[in-house]
């Protein structure tokens, strides 16, 4: 069984045809911030995004330049795998009906050419809600898929807490985690990382330690208050940048001492149905510059968000950034993003 509250579950239609704005941008950070005031003469850049489904998208999607020209520039791209990558999905009806994910092999790889994501410089996380949407069978061939796409995951219990990732000359820690299932506790037991107590994740060797959390409650621009615990208990515990996903709706960064948390990218590619109301096609691809210089490495010497919108095409998605919406269109979603960001 799934472990979400049944007020979690009432509200998800409402929200997801209406998502919420409670809350108050005054309480967080900017979209972009400078936190080294001489800057490092070196400089690793990570690319974060949202999830990525299949699930509005019958093809690759069309890409902004400008989003490609992004992605491609950085030294690492980290998202996470909100659909099992299968040939078949074994969840046939659910599948169908949206309830239950599934991308193949050939549309990942399309897709990431597509936007410019070299498949060699990805980390994709596999802590997610959906992973065994397909069952067992799906989770082991998803796990396989990304093996020969040449994709490093993130987030398997096999694997422990904390994966390292040589970034450069930067050795960053990835420890990735759900506190959501669509599936009984016992499934996920022993495949996907659930363990989000950062006190006994190992830290030896790593120049930073980022978690990448599955939390908070979908169709939400602002964190609850349980999450926000949760990122200052991680941050008071050295980690050092926080990139969550599963509210599928852009939310704000905040500055936690020196760890910087960007609570929600949204979706990177649509996963609530082919088409859903404008606030939820909003997303952002979080740019990082970590210092690589010798007195401040691994710190922090710089964040972005990058906010675009995923326009219907056809039978896929069109990624277009802000600046290049027009009309109505786009005084929407610069209110939504002034909303949100302080």
């Amino acid at each position: 069984m799934s472990n979400y509250p049944l007020s979690y579950k009432l509200s998800w239609l409402p929200r997801f045809l209406k998502p919420s704005l409670a809350g108050d941008a005054q309480d967080f950070s900017p979209m972009a911030e400078t936190l080294i005031d001489s800057a490092p003469r070196q400089t690793m850049r990570l690319a974060f995004v949202g999830d990525i489904s299949a699930v509005a998208n019958r093809g690759a999607p069309d890409c902004d330049p400008a989003i490609k020209a992004l992605l491609g520039g950085a030294d690492l791209g980290i998202g996470n795998c909100e659909s099992p990558v299968v040939d078949r999905p074994s969840a046939a009806l659910g599948t169908r009906l949206g309830t239950h994910h599934a991308m193949s092999e050939l549309f990942l790889a399309e897709a990431l050419a597509a936007v410019g994501i070299a498949r060699e410089r990805l980390v994709l996380s596999l802590a997610n809600n959906h992973v065994l949407d397909q069952g067992v069978a799906g989770f082991d061939e998803t796990v396989a898929a990304l093996l020969r796409l040449g994709i490093r995951t993130i987030g398997l219990a096999a694997d422990g807490p904390v994966v390292p990732v040589q970034v450069g000359s930067l050795n960053v820690g990835f420890a990735a985690f759900t506190l959501w299932r669509n599936a009984d506790e016992k499934l996920f037991a022993g495949r996907v990382s659930m363990d989000s107590d950062s006190a006994g994740w190992p830290r030896a060797g790593l120049d930073l330690l980022c978690a990448v959390p599955h939390w908070d409650w979908e169709f939400r621009h602002f964190p609850r208050a349980e999450t926000r615990v949760l990122a200052r208990r991680l941050a008071g515990q050295g980690v050092g940048l926080i990139a969550g996903h599963h509210a599928h709706v852009v939310q704000p960064v905040e500055r936690i001492h020196k760890t910087v948390v960007a609570y929600g990218l949204g979706d990177f590619l649509g996963t609530a149905f082919a088409r859903q109301p404008w606030p939820g096609r909003i997303g952002s691809i979080l740019i990082v510059e970590v210092s690589a210089d010798a007195g401040t490495c691994g710190t922090i010497a710089s964040y972005q968000m990058h906010p675009f919108m995923r326009l219907r095409a056809g039978d896929r998605e069109r990624l277009v950034v802000v600046e290049a919406l027009e009309g109505r269109v786009r005084d929407k979603v610069e209110g939504r993003l002034k909303a949100v960001f302080p």
